[in-house]
């Protein structure tokens, strides 16, 4: 691909270059032409690209290319299969366009310290911008790819499961917050650049965490600022990541933050990557009545663990041990009833007897 040429821009590379380079052309479409030739209804065409979060433009608008048009045409084919159904297309369409705009907000920045401290074409705006695109950018798109199909690969379980799916969302999950102790003080003293990277430390580090029980179902779900969402199917896995998370902060040689964090079970309810439910708000709540370097857990997440009516390896080997605590009163649960958890000694499955 050759280097564009000047817009009028400071090096003879502008805005329009950029987008030209990345949608396979300069715009040459209006917004009904891109409707006519994808075959759907313009109105349907507007709230996808809604939906989506693009700007909006006006009608006579010359602001789309052929990619908007095959763009248009798949998703036209999706809802045909029944994959864009009336009751999942706003949900799933808004869904794609957040995440990818967060996502392209990230590379975007990633993308241009890199144009700017590349000398391998010296100091030609253009030249930077065409190896920019012709060699990065393709490479990114794989990997994203191969990343997503990895993903899609380990939830083929799910996936196996849609064929005789009843249309109920909701499976019993084991949820965790963890929560760093003490962020905002943190945070004062850290510039911009120091609190993203100790936050996106933090994150990488339960991440990790998270993974290595990737067998039992455990999965993050989201970054909540100074706190992490994750799930696992096998509770037993879930106080696991919490209780090693909270070790490691305790510990005074690691650089891990100290957290606190809670754990509940229960019917979720799951929808396009993330969590629902009254399981979900009672985790956030014990989470909250945590003192820090502790873990604590709702009645739900005892009776698994450590309870009479476990029937969990977990529950049967004595994995975990439980001590009562006062009970919590926390927003929309008063007296609400938790357990703080620890590791087990093999014999005495439960010390709140």
């Amino acid at each position: 691909m050759s280097a564009p040429g000047p817009t009028g821009s400071a090096g003879g590379v502008g805005p329009q270059d950029v987008e030209a380079l990345l949608l396979g052309g300069p715009p040459s479409l209006t917004r009904e032409q891109v409707a006519e030739q994808a075959g759907v209804p313009l109105e349907l065409a507007t709230e996808l690209w809604r939906r989506l979060g693009f700007a909006q433009v006006d009608d006579d608008a010359v602001a789309f290319t052929d990619r908007d048009v095959e763009a248009l045409r798949l998703a036209r084919e999706l809802v045909e299969l029944g994959v864009l159904g009336e009751d999942s297309q706003t949900a799933l369409v808004r869904t794609w366009g957040r995440s990818f705009a967060r996502l392209a907000e990230w590379q975007t920045a990633l993308l241009a310290h890199v144009a700017s401290t590349d000398g391998a074409d010296g100091d030609d705006p253009a030249a930077r911008l065409a190896r920019l695109t012709d060699e990065v950018l393709p490479r990114v798109e794989t990997l994203q790819n191969y990343i997503w199909r990895r993903h899609l690969a380990s939830a083929s379980s799910e996936l196996r499961e849609v064929a005789t799916d009843t249309g109920d969302d909701t499976a019993p999950l084991s949820v965790v917050f963890v929560d760093i102790v003490g962020y905002t003080a943190t945070s004062k003293r850290l510039d911009s650049a120091g609190l993203v990277r100790w936050v996106e430390a933090f994150e990488d580090e339960v991440a990790t965490a998270v993974a290595d029980h990737a067998d039992a179902g455990a999965r993050v779900i989201k970054g909540i600022g100074d706190e992490v969402l994750l799930v696992a199917d096998d509770p037993a896995a879930a106080g696991a990541i919490a209780l090693g998370l909270v070790e490691r902060g305790e510990d005074a040689d690691d650089d891990f933050p100290r957290v606190r964090a809670g754990l509940a079970h229960g019917p979720v309810v799951q929808r396009l990557g993330d969590v629902f439910g009254q399981t979900v708000n009672l985790a956030a709540r014990v989470t909250s009545a945590a003192r820090p370097g502790t873990v604590l857990v709702d009645q739900g997440a005892h009776d698994v663990l450590c309870g009479d009516h476990g029937d969990s390896p977990a529950a049967r080997e004595g994995r975990f041990a439980l001590r009562r605590v006062r009970r919590a009163s926390v927003k929309d649960y008063s007296g609400l009833r938790v357990w703080a958890l620890r590791h087990g000694r093999g014999d005495a499955a439960d010390g709140s007897r």
